[in-house]
């Protein structure tokens, strides 16, 4: 059998990049100046510092590693000339003596091993706190969406209420209402590839477990509004026009 192509192994920034700009220019041509669209374009500045990101972490700190491996190398020389300065009797009058002898070699090899350990992992906790930075913002950007969505309730067309002063302005028809929700569900799930685009490069656990999160989070949601485009499909039947209406509103831009 022909072997796949490795481009489809792997996320590509830039596509993500293509498709966050036409979802962008979409939601704009259908609802223009509204707060999604605004959404969508920050979507979009944060794509770009994903991938200024990706490639910051596809780099080896070499000044890092430099100062790493000079602190490493001073710290042996430091050991080599304790030991060396050291004088063995070559008898040992007292048990407990060698136990002490033993109890402070121990120690001191246990505290360079965790001072090499602390030196070996600067360059991945630096890289780390990095990455969870961006995440923290796609995180936000995750329930800024949600925001957007939580007002746009089909509900409300199936049991109309009057509304109150505080109530939200509801100007959108159904099919209208469907391709908001669309655009919403496209928006978290594109945000979802940006933050799996970090666990390609970065294999930390800590980093692995935000990712998961921010996909757990984003499948919540997305879930949460397709019930509502679901219900809208019922509303529309129950009126006895066409469910495809609001398919044909999701399928179009």
């Amino acid at each position: 059998m022909p072997k796949p192509l490795a481009r489809y192994r792997r996320l590509d920034a830039a596509q993500i990049d293509t498709t966050l700009r036409r979802l962008r220019d979409r939601i704009a041509e259908r609802f223009p100046g509204s707060g999604l669209s605004q959404v969508s374009a920050e979507l979009i500045a944060l794509a770009d510092e994903a991938s200024r990101c990706v490639e910051y972490l596809r780099r080896p700190l070499w000044l890092v590693r430099v100062g790493v491996g000079t602190a490493i190398v001073a710290m042996v020389g430091v050991l080599v000339a304790a030991g060396l300065s050291i004088r063995l009797t070559g008898t040992v009058d007292r048990f407990s003596e060698l136990v002490q002898s033993l109890e402070a070699a121990i120690n001191d090899i246990v505290f360079f091993g965790i001072g090499i350990f602390f030196l070996l992992t600067v360059e991945s906790r630096l890289k780390r706190r990095k990455v969870l930075e961006s995440l923290h913002e796609l995180r936000s950007v995750v329930h800024i969406v949600d925001m957007h969505q939580l007002t746009k309730d089909p509900e409300r067309l199936m049991v109309p209420r009057e509304d109150t002063a505080a109530s939200p302005e509801r100007v959108m028809t159904p099919p209208e209402l469907g391709r908001y929700l669309d655009y919403c569900s496209e928006l978290l799930s594109l945000t979802s590839k940006l933050a799996a685009l970090y666990v390609e490069h970065v294999k930390d656990p800590v980093v692995m477990s935000t990712v998961n999160e921010i996909e757990t989070l984003v499948t919540g949601l997305s879930g949460k509004i397709w019930q509502k485009i679901g219900m809208l499909e019922r509303i529309v039947a129950r009126e006895g026009g066409a469910p495809a209406a609001v398919a044909e509103g999701i399928r179009t831009s």
